[in-house]
């Protein structure tokens, strides 16, 4: 297998077990990991986003814990981080591993898309306060389809997807502006039925909610984050600090997260099959192979890809 691979990417949707994967993966080329979730950049935010940084060992990894938990870090920054981790791991003769399971962060980074820095719009924002959830679900719908339904999670989501938008139809010359051609890379999505992702969800729940979720979440709150900028972050995040407010008994937030982290799955699973349908080609492996097989495996496909592409 020639040392200079092309950029692997793993996918799968939430309690796969893609970390573990994608770092044996990494493991065995020589290889250093870029982590494609949206949460897992913010520090403090280690127990509810699934960091499992006992996984890494050694293993050098990107853009986790790289902004302060209470900010917005998006698609923009995103992109443009994960472009100098792309280089910096290329320019010291490693091999990248991209590994998460936000669909538009990994789609996007693939394609090779690059897009304006949006500033805030004070006018626009005050326009919109007030409005419900619903209202500007309604007035984002009019302006581009909804095929990241996280937009909508919020009302302070909704309104920065609305900023973001307008400001693409106030600048289309800055809209979106692509490299010549999609990245050289071989998609490996983990593969799990549903009634094994399901129980795994559930019982990773009970799991981190032991290993100290909720004590994570109060200590977020406590050093100043207000608890608006925690739901913010959806999932474990907006069910365990309503619950640390107050809003929710430890009952109704358990049951609770745990329907909204099946829709979670499910919508990843949703947005990876609406990929393949849009030409990218996901080679799925089974997620109870061991790591040696299933690396063994991964291997061979990307080096069927290499040899193919010579």
């Amino acid at each position: 297998m020639p040392k200079q691979l092309p950029l692997i990417a793993v996918v799968g949707p939430t309690a796969s077990g893609k970390t573990r994967r994608a770092v044996a993966i990494a493991n065995a080329i020589d290889g250093e990991i870029i982590s494609g979730d949206s949460r897992q950049v913010y520090r403090g935010m280690t127990i509810g986003t699934g960091k499992d940084l006992c996984e890494y060992g050694n293993l050098k990894y990107h853009l986790i814990d790289n902004a302060e938990a209470g900010s917005k870090y998006n698609l923009y920054q995103f992109l443009r981080d994960a472009r100098v981790a792309l280089n910096d791991i290329r320019a010291r003769g490693k091999n990248p591993v991209l590994c998460g399971g936000t669909g538009l962060y990994v789609e996007a980074f693939l394609n090779g898309l690059a897009l304006p820095e949006v500033p805030e719009n004070p006018e626009l924002r005050r326009s919109l306060e007030g409005k419900s959830l619903e209202e500007l679900t309604s007035i984002l719908a009019t302006m581009k389809t909804l095929h990241n339904v996280t937009d909508v999670d919020t009302c302070k989501r909704a309104i920065r997807a609305i900023e973001i938008r307008t400001y693409y139809l106030d600048h289309p010359d800055e809209a979106e502006t692509t490299v010549p051609s999609p990245m050289d890379a071989v998609i490996i999505g983990v593969d799990i039925d549903r009634e094994s992702r399901r129980e795994k969800i559930s019982r990773r729940l009970r799991d981190r909610i032991d290993e100290g979720l909720i004590d994570e979440v109060r200590t977020l709150l406590d050093s100043g984050i207000h608890p608006d900028d925690l739901i913010y972050y959806g999932l474990e995040y907006k069910f365990v600090t309503l619950h640390a407010i107050g809003q929710l008994s430890r009952e109704e937030m358990t049951t609770q997260l745990e329907t909204a982290i099946h829709q979670f799955a499910k919508r990843q699973m949703t947005w990876f099959r609406g990929m393949e349908r849009r030409g990218f080609k996901i080679q799925w492996l089974p997620f109870d192979l061991d790591d040696n097989e299933f690396t063994r495996r991964a291997l061979d496909i990307v080096n069927a890809s290499s040899l193919a592409a010579q």
